[in-house]
């Protein structure tokens, strides 16, 4: 079999031809990057993995973490200016690797954008009420809460998703000026949190450094990574994107250079100011302000938490639509799916439909517990998936033009391969099961529906006629 993945055959170059519209520069895509990132991960996981994993030594977590995803960025970096298409690993498994593995990975992004979407909205949802709640306003338990747990449905998460899926349908450059503007909230709260603490460090919270030892680091890398997932969504705007092969690399690089930076630093400050184990909160980083008396501090925080998974399911949703765009006009999802308005140059009928799914469904009536975790698995899986192809495309394709190459081929990427799975093997036996079963509904999928009306399948039938 690993014979036949190096065996060279004509590769699938990516149709530049699409009716989407080129309007995005790299302060764009390093501003979406940092919209994508920074979120779930700085303003909730930090103090949660602190306080039940790794302890003060939660900044190692966030290096390991950080460096897995280094790994795998240059080499989606090098496949996006080499190979480019909207589909992200789905295409550039596509065009090296052929339809059925490309069909794997493509199921396993969609796992990857709908339930980090839909799980972010409940996180929204949850902070919304919290501020509403404290200037005096309460809202019904009913429409706030999920059905079983008590209430009717969780209106503001569906309301959120509404909105954003308005947003993504006017227009990529608008999209991409309301998230500049949410993420510059959300980076002047981070500002102000590390303002603050910095004055407030107590040497004393980091006399045990790293009380859950060795495993406690790593388990704590494996929920982080969490923090880090986003920035391959960028590889889905090639054909949205002035010079893709200079600007789409320098966004995945320099946005997750950026946030690691942060997340380095924001840990390192949270569990400097307070016990690492009053951090096992909903909201640590405000909480920990507030411990301190800094109320006003910590209200911004709490603003910048709204405004930061705001972004986050902004650019997660947009790389979805995308996703299932390239695999409906591969014909592996029914293709009306696949249609490009031509006065908004965006694909309505996908961006509705995923928002009805993520809306009604996950962020409205089921209750997702672990979410986290099966959103890492996936993305760790696509991530080995990007790693790999980078390595068999160089040994099957070395003439093929790349305006960007990862540095220290191969050892790069056998890193990013080797730590994807060192993590993946970290995560809990039930996020497994869960990720198979979804593995193995995606095969009856792909059999039944998406390899009979697939594009490859129509092209080899016209060459069988002629």
């Amino acid at each position: 079999m690993f014979h036949d993945l190096l065996r060279k055959k004509p590769i699938r170059h990516i149709d530049p031809t699409s009716h989407l519209h080129r309007s995005l520069n790299a302060i764009d895509l390093i501003l979406m990057g940092i919209g994508a990132i920074i979120g779930a991960g700085v303003f909730v996981l930090t103090g949660v993995a602190a306080a039940t994993k790794a302890g003060p030594a939660i900044v190692v977590s966030y290096m390991i973490a950080g460096f897995a995803s280094m790994f795998a960025a240059f080499a989606y970096a090098e496949l996006a200016a080499s190979i480019g298409g909207t589909g992200s690993a789905y295409s550039y498994a596509y065009a090296g690797f052929g339809e059925f593995i490309a069909w794997v990975i493509g199921w396993d992004l969609l796992l990857e954008y709908s339930v980090a979407v839909s799980t972010v909205a409940i996180g929204w949802s949850g902070y919304v009420k919290n501020l509403l709640t404290a200037i005096h306003i309460d809202l019904p338990i009913a429409l706030t809460t999920i059905p079983t747990e008590g209430g009717w449905i969780n209106l503001p998460a569906i309301l959120i998703i509404v909105l954003l899926a308005a947003i993504l349908s006017i227009g990529v450059r608008a999209s991409a000026r309301f998230n500049a503007v949410i993420v510059c909230i959300k980076l002047a709260a981070i500002a102000i949190f590390i303002g603050v603490a910095a004055t407030q460090v107590h040497l004393e919270n980091w006399a045990t450094f790293s009380p859950f030892g060795w495993e406690g680091i790593m388990q704590g890398a494996a929920l982080v990574f969490f923090a880090y997932i986003g920035f391959d969504a960028l590889s889905t705007a090639v054909a949205e994107t002035v010079n893709p092969q200079r600007n789409v690399p320098i966004g995945i690089i320099g946005s997750l250079i950026i946030c690691t930076l942060i997340y380095i630093i924001v840990s390192a400050l949270l569990t400097g100011i307070v016990p690492y184990s009053t951090l096992n909160v909903p909201s640590p980083v405000a909480n920990a302000l507030l411990s301190l008396g800094f109320r006003m501090a910590a209200g911004f925080i709490s603003v910048g938490a709204i405004a930061g998974l705001t972004t986050v399911m902004l650019v997660m949703y947009y790389g979805l639509t995308r996703i299932c765009l390239a695999m409906a006009q591969d014909g592996l999802l029914p293709s009306p799916i696949a249609m490009v308005n031509p006065h908004t140059y965006t694909p309505i009928p996908t961006i509705i439909l995923t928002g009805i799914i993520m809306a009604s469904i996950a962020a409205g009536f089921v209750p997702i517990n672990r979410a986290a975790e099966l959103v890492n698995i996936g993305t760790l899986a696509a991530f080995t998936f990007v790693c790999s192809g980078a390595l068999i495309l160089r040994i099957r394709y070395p003439e093929l033009p790349r305006p960007f190459k990862t540095p220290l081929f191969p050892l790069l990427p056998i890193l990013g391969i080797i730590s994807c799975l060192y993590l993946m093997i970290n995560l809990p036996i039930f996020t497994w099961v869960r990720f198979i079963v979804w593995f193995l509904i995606g095969l009856v999928v792909y059999f039944s529906y998406s390899r009979q009306h697939s594009r490859l399948k129509k092209e080899k039938q016209v060459q069988s006629i002629q």
